[in-house]
């Protein structure tokens, strides 16, 4: 058993850069002063949905790439207006690498933050801090407040996350290493057990997936008599449901959220039966680089979709779509094998492919469109930001028979209804292009170098029919 005492440390070192009091439009938010948004912690209490997140400089490689993160927080009550707080957790020892993610969780009128702290050694540790208004924290002592068990690596002990059960028994997830397992693979979530908040028992791990990755960034929740399990695998959001509280849990073939650019997604609730998952968009490297996605970037919001089978999508929040302006008049000139109409593109391919042209679209547009494809179709969709040459742009891939859709170079998988009717949601917004398909399937990527000001509808062997194409300025 481990036991801990709660005593207050109050050393402070006043925040960095800190953001404006109020600001709308949170969704692609990232902060000023070349600062960026890591992992997301939103939690809800009392009407309030807060959102948490680590403040990050340089890409992780802050104080000689310990992280140097500290956790930053912006609240609201309805997703549209948001007011913006002094850093919840910042460093304040110089043993602090990086204050990195962690829960937070409401409890007899007390806030409490878990966290993990990284010493110089890289070793992490487990770290409480406590508030009563939720925006200003206490650190407590001891800090830090639990270790690593013995069986455990001092590597990886990290990303608390804490729950209660129906039996008042406090539960916390902790992302870990056996450091002895027969096959190398394991990467857990250590479960540690209370009945108070200050002692508590190791038990066995809540779940080894049994992969070369170690599950981070670990969520829990009850949701419509389904509990589900989150955990990030190489950043990329899985999740397991069950009936039961504690398993056994369930993968679905469709076990992912979004595609792998929207990175470790924590999920909170937002009023009666809402929720809402945040996590980020990375920025990409220089051409030195070769363009690789870096640690932390922007905050992206999606709302959970739960279908009847218990199986979760996620779509765009309605007040979070970002404002935009009257619809453009857009031009769709003529070329074979199209043939245009009003509001609306028909391409026909029997062999090859068929484009259209839709020019004067905006850098930073919002699009919407609704596709009936025939039945033959092998792929179809937009090909973005392209100029003169249409091999230029991004292109938006929707392939029936692969059931995925595709954007630049990141994926979704197993999209059943491509083969028939569907509606397309497109933000493009700097150099991040957001999609959604049917109110229920999400992807996300950053393209920087195309800024050409046509759209391109395309289809590939089969016939396809775009209607009620609207493009919208943002503002």
């Amino acid at each position: 058993m481990l036991a801990v005492g709660l005593h207050c440390c109050h050393a402070f070192i006043a925040p960095k850069n800190q953001p404006p009091k109020t600001l709308k439009d949170m969704q692609y938010f990232t902060p000023d002063g070349e600062l960026f948004v890591g992992d997301c912690m939103p939690f809800y209490h009392d009407g309030v949905f807060r959102f948490y997140y680590l403040q990050d400089e340089q890409h992780h490689e802050a104080l000689g790439g310990l992280g140097g993160h500290q956790w930053a927080q912006s609240s609201t009550t309805d997703l549209i207006s948001w007011d913006h707080h002094p850093l919840a957790i910042p460093i304040t020892e110089s043993w602090e690498g990086s204050i990195c993610t962690g829960s937070v969780f409401h409890h007899a009128g007390m806030y409490y933050g878990f966290y993990a702290t990284r010493r110089p050694d890289r070793s992490q540790h487990l770290s409480l801090a406590v508030s009563e208004d939720g925006v200003h924290f206490t650190k407590v002592q001891p800090n830090p407040y639990l270790s690593p068990p013995d069986s455990y690596s001092h590597l990886h002990y990290r990303d608390p996350f804490i729950f209660k059960d129906d039996q008042g028994v406090f539960h916390l997830l902790v992302t870990a290493e056996l450091k002895d397992h027969d096959l190398g693979m394991g990467g857990c979530l250590a479960h540690l057990m209370s009945d108070d908040l200050k002692n508590w028992d190791l038990t066995s791990p809540f779940i080894i997936p049994g992969t070369n990755h170690i599950p981070e960034c670990p969520d829990y929740f009850k949701w419509n008599n389904w509990y589900y399990l989150l955990f990030g695998l190489g950043g990329h959001t899985h999740y397991r449901l069950s009936r039961a509280p504690f398993g056994p849990w369930l993968r679905n073939p469709v076990c992912t959220f979004d595609s792998i650019r929207s990175r470790v997604m924590k999920t909170a609730a937002f009023g009666a039966n809402r929720r809402i998952a945040v996590g980020f968009v990375g920025c990409r490297a220089g051409d030195k680089d070769n363009g690789r996605i870096q640690y932390a970037g922007n905050a992206i919001f999606r709302e959970l979709v739960q279908n009847e089978d218990g199986t979760l999508g996620t779509k765009f929040p309605n007040e979070m779509i970002p404002t935009v302006g009257d619809p453009i008049s857009i031009s769709t000139p003529a070329t074979k094998p199209t043939v245009t109409q009003k509001g609306e593109i028909a391409l026909s391919a029997h062999e090859g492919f068929a484009l259209g042209t839709i020019t004067g679209v905006p850098h930073n547009a919002r699009i919407t469109a609704r596709i009936a494809p025939d039945a033959q179709t092998t792929a179809y969709g937009f090909r973005l930001r392209c100029k003169s040459n249409a091999h230029q742009g991004y292109e938006l891939r929707c392939s029936p028979y692969e059931r995925t859709v595709s954007l630049f170079d990141t994926s979704v998988t197993y999209v059943e209804e491509l083969d028939r009717v569907i509606d397309v949601h497109i933000v493009m917004q700097g150099d991040l292009i957001d999609c959604c398909l049917n109110g229920h399937r999400c992807l996300i990527n950053r393209c920087p170098e195309q800024r050409g000001d046509r759209v391109l509808p395309f289809c590939q062997n089969g016939r396809t029919l775009f209607q009620e194409i609207t493009v919208y300025p943002l503002v």
